[in-house]
C-alpha cells in the first residue's frame, strides 16, 4: 500500500487552498489516485493562518485527516512552528527560503519558491503554483503534465502560461528527498 500524507501550510493569500486543489486534482483525476482534499483557514482574508491537507493513496481513504505528515511544506515561518510538530519522525519538511527563518527538523529541504517566483515571473502570486511543481516532483507521485491539466482547469485563461511556467519551474527545484 501506497498513502502519503502532505500539508501546504502559509497564511492567507498565499494561494496554499488553490495549490492543494491542483495538486489534489492532477493526483485523483489525472493519475488515477484515490485523494481526499481538506482545507482550513483563519476568519482573516490575507494574513490570517492557512493550511490545506491532501491524503494520496492507492487503496481507498478511510478517514479523511491527516493523522501525521509526510510531508510539510512551509510557506511562512508560523506554519513552521504551527505544524512541524505534526510531521512523522521520517517525514520531510519543505521550507521557503524566503519566509521562513528556520526549522528544526532533521529532514528539511530548504527551496527558494518565492525568490523564483519574483525573480522568474515576477510576482510573488505564483509562489503556490511553483510550490505545486515543487511538491510533486519530491513525491514522484505527479507528473508534470497531470499538473499542468489541473491547472489549466483552475486558473483563469489569460494567466495559464504564466502557471504552465510556474509549475515547471517547480518542477526543477524539486528534489527527490530518497
Amino acid at each position: 500500500m501506497q498513502k502519503i500524507e502532505i500539508r501546504i501550510a502559509g497564511t492567507g493569500g498565499q494561494g496554499v487552498i488553490l495549490a492543494s486543489v491542483v495538486l489534489a486534482e492532477a493526483a485523483g483525476v489525472y493519475e488515477g489516485w484515490q485523494v481526499v482534499q481538506t482545507q482550513s483557514y483563519g476568519p482573516e482574508a490575507r494574513g490570517g493562518a492557512s493550511r490545506a491537507d491532501v491524503i494520496i493513496s492507492d487503496q481507498p481513504i478511510l478517514f479523511p485527516k491527516c493523522r501525521k505528515l509526510d510531508l510539510l511544506i512551509c510557506l511562512s515561518q508560523k506554519a513552521v512552528d504551527t505544524y512541524l510538530n505534526d510531521l512523522k519522525v521520517r517525514g520531510v519538511a519543505v521550507i521557503d527560503s524566503f519566509y521562513v527563518r528556520e526549522c528544526p527538523h532533521a529532514q528539511t529541504i530548504c527551496l527558494p519558491l518565492t525568490e523564483t517566483a519574483r525573480r522568474e515571473l515576477g510576482r510573488e502570486l505564483f509562489t503556490n503554483i511553483v510550490t505545486v511543481g515543487a511538491v510533486a516532483k519530491i513525491t514522484g507521485l505527479i507528473k508534470l503534465d497531470s499538473l499542468k491539466q489541473a491547472v489549466a482547469r483552475r486558473v483563469p485563461e489569460q494567466f495559464l502560461k504564466i502557471n504552465q511556467q510556474a509549475l515547471e519551474l517547480g518542477w526543477h527545484l524539486g528534489v527527490n528527498p530518497g
